[in-house]
């Protein structure tokens, strides 16, 4: 992965790490590494008794590869893995995991622009 697109995704899920906690969700944890798993949850957060798993993909306005939109980024192998995340993030019993009435996969796709600024976001609730 190219340093520039690490740089993107990092300013991606600050975006929507922040207009969630504007929004007043519980921000619990970001870039969650569950030992027993290999891979990454990008935020875990709660909405009111919703524990929520928040996928966050990033695009450049204007790119001519891949999905139109980045939120169609998380096809069913994805979907699969943030699962497995999940669950092994729940086996750890994270502080501030307990409490919650529902589990949620929430999808955020965030445009940016080509002088880095963010251009725009789709947000997908219950994404799957």
């Amino acid at each position: 992965m190219t340093i520039e697109r690490q740089l993107r995704g990092r300013q991606a899920e600050d975006f929507v790490a922040n207009r969630l906690a504007a929004a007043g969700w519980q921000l619990l944890e970001r870039n969650a590494r569950p030992a027993e798993a290999r891979g990454e949850l990008d935020i875990v957060a709660g909405d009111g008794r919703d524990l929520v798993f928040v996928e966050v993909k990033a695009r450049s306005v204007g790119a001519v590869r891949g999905p139109i939109s980045p939120v169609l980024a998380v096809g069913a192998r994805k979907q699969l893995r943030i699962r497995r995340l999940a669950a092994a993030w729940l086996r750890a019993r994270r502080p501030g995991s307990a409490g919650f009435e529902r589990l949620r996969f929430d999808v955020a796709g965030v445009w940016i622009a080509g002088d880095g600024s963010v251009a725009g976001c789709d947000y997908v609730r219950d994404a799957f």
